[in-house]
């Protein structure tokens, strides 16, 4: 792989989307109430033609987008996100009518997607989910467009955009006792007969909630993928995103490297400026170090799986781990140098200082990643 650098045309973009994040979706977001789903937000994303780009875009788009919407709008990277998130099973692996049906409603902003994989005893551990899909007729095989189908009984946690999501990308237990290799996949909407939810008051700001399943009916046409074939669909949607999440977590890096760089060069403090103690400038050069080698990281992985290389899985878990531990530590250290002012509600940085702490835990905690990396590293070498 060459070493990397943006075109003229891709760093333009990028400078074109921090300033739509600032003066169209920011006021926006503002407006919007914690903890809910904002239509007006992903409303205004649908007409600015960034949720299309979900469905057409590769892996380094994707980055860019969510780095350049989070330096400036969290709240609008974060929507946009799930909603790739959530629909990205569907526009992979679903249907031609699973398809001509939602996807249209995702891209305007007008249907909320979500992707219910974690549950309360399962949720780094993806393989070990629970949530149960029993025969509806036993003996009677499920085929699309005809009888038979399945029951959804159990529970998910911690999914974001729930209960508000008009769609969940489900993954439920089809064959007991068999892991990884007996999940499969279901597009379920939210109207389905048995399917409850209800929200949780979390640390991030965005919706999550959690959701119950009473015996929900689903049939083969829900399916996405095949039967026992849907963690295949987990981890094509989770090696596309896990880069993308570093660069969410890049975004937020830089905003607060800038904040941090303005207030030292302007405050004053034993007879100069901030900047000019060695020990702040020393530890300003190591956030911009620590921001810029993350940043590369992202755009090598999310370069890698937009060329299909075969180390994907490895990549990606080293980006998002060394992305997301960075941004805690690049905010971590500006909250420091602000002092106290960063700790008031509606600073800068008191709003990241929420945001940025769940990443590393979401779509595969900083402890999982390190499982891949040595799992993927192992591997290799056994191939040899």
């Amino acid at each position: 792989m060459t070493a990397f650098s943006l075109e003229p045309a891709q760093l333009a973009w990028c400078a074109e989307l921090r300033v739509l994040a600032a003066e169209r979706l920011r006021p926006l977001a503002g407006k919007g109430e914690p903890g809910r789903v904002n239509r007006a937000l992903l409303a205004e994303l649908g007409a600015l033609g960034l949720l299309p780009r979900l469905f057409t875009s590769g892996a380094l788009e994707l980055c860019l987008m969510r780095e350049s919407l989070a330096h400036a709008c969290t709240e609008a990277e974060t929507a946009l996100a799930l909603q790739g998130l959530g629909a990205h099973p569907v526009h992979a692996h679903g249907t031609d009518a699973q398809r001509a049906h939602w996807l249209p409603r995702v891209a305007a902003g007008t249907a909320v997607a979500a992707f219910a994989l974690t549950e309360p005893a399962a949720g780094s551990d993806a393989a070990a989910l629970s949530l149960t899909a029993t025969p509806a007729t036993p003996g009677r095989p499920a085929r699309p467009g005809g009888a038979g189908g399945w029951r959804l009984s159990g529970e998910k946690c911690w999914i974001s955009h729930a209960p508000e999501a008009d769609f969940y990308t489900v993954f439920a237990r089809t064959t007991p006792g068999a892991g990884a290799r007996g999940v499969t996949a279901f597009l379920v909407p939210a109207d389905r007969p048995g399917l409850t939810g209800t929200a949780l008051d979390m640390l991030s700001p965005h919706p999550i909630g959690a959701l119950a399943f009473d015996a929900v009916p689903v049939t083969a046409d829900d399916m996405l993928g095949e039967v026992d074939r849907g963690f295949r669909v987990a981890m094509d949607t989770l090696n596309l995103f896990r880069p993308s999440v570093g660069a969410f977590a890049v975004g937020m890096a830089q905003a607060a490297l800038d904040a941090t760089l303005g207030h030292t060069a302007r405050r004053d403090a034993f007879g100069g400026k901030l900047k000019d103690l060695q020990s702040v400038a020393h530890q300003v050069a190591e956030m911009a170090l620590r921001t810029e080698s993350a940043r590369l990281m992202v755009y090598a992985a999310a370069t890698a799986y937009d060329e299909g290389a075969p180390d994907v899985p490895r990549r990606s878990a080293m980006a998002k781990l060394l992305a997301t531990e960075t941004a805690q530590y690049v905010v971590d250290r500006a909250v420091q140098l602000h002092g106290a002012r960063a700790l008031q509600r509606g600073h800068l940085l008191e709003h990241l200082y929420r945001e940025v702490r769940a990443p590393r835990i979401y779509e595969g905690a900083s402890e999982v990643q390190r499982s891949i990396i040595a799992k993927e590293l192992y591997k290799n070498l056994e191939d040899r």
